[in-house]
């Protein structure tokens, strides 16, 4: 069965449509309206070896929260939607990954409980035309629809785009391990039966 999603999300501050396949590497095309989250959708999608588009209309004249935020929402409500009942999938996920002078560790629970920690002293307030600070309100927007527990810490670094990019980086190959399939795991990988 085929691990696909679209989102459609259109509020009076964005517009969005995501289309998530788990298990077919392409293909990746985001349009977000921001360089530097259209550069981190796609890493996230590569190292994650997902099929990803995305195309948004935000209020970019305002700032980049609404936007970068709500396709953490529609990002994480795409995994909900795709990986169905969780049947045979790991679960659980973590990864180290440096990005020259930074690393960042991430670990997720595809629990259906959604919790945020996220450490990352980002030093540079904005990357082009993005506020950096909305880096968190992306995640917590995944893990509130993903119904995932995300911890993201980058332990340590000095550049605030590699310690970004890093993130996204990390986040795609810890989801990868958690969304993989073991034909070990019998129903969920839970003593409860759901998650």
């Amino acid at each position: 069965m085929s691990r696909t999603a679209t989102i459609t999300r259109h509020t009076f501050e964005t517009q969005i449509t995501l289309t998530l396949n788990i298990d077919e590497q392409t293909p990746i095309s985001v349009d977000t309206g921001i360089g530097y989250m259209d550069h981190m959708l796609t890493l996230f999608a590569k190292h994650g070896r997902f099929g990803l588009q995305v195309k948004v209309s935000g209020d970019l004249h305002v700032d980049s929260h609404h936007t970068t935020e709500d396709i953490g929402i529609a990002l994480g409500e795409a995994f909900t939607q795709a990986l169905g009942d969780k049947s045979s999938i790991e679960r659980y996920g973590a990864q180290f990954v440096p990005m020259d002078e930074t690393l960042t560790r991430t670990v997720v629970d595809l629990s259906g409980r959604a919790y945020l920690v996220f450490t990352a002293e980002l030093t540079a307030p904005v990357l082009g035309t993005f506020e950096t600070e909305v880096v968190e309100d992306f995640w917590q927007g995944f893990a509130d629809q993903a119904h995932a527990n995300v911890h993201i810490a980058v332990l340590y670094g000095r550049n605030t785009h590699h310690k970004i990019e890093s993130i996204f980086k990390a986040m795609g190959r810890t989801m990868r391990q958690a969304v993989t399939r073991n034909p070990e795991i019998i129903g969920v990988n839970s003593t409860k039966g759901v998650i």
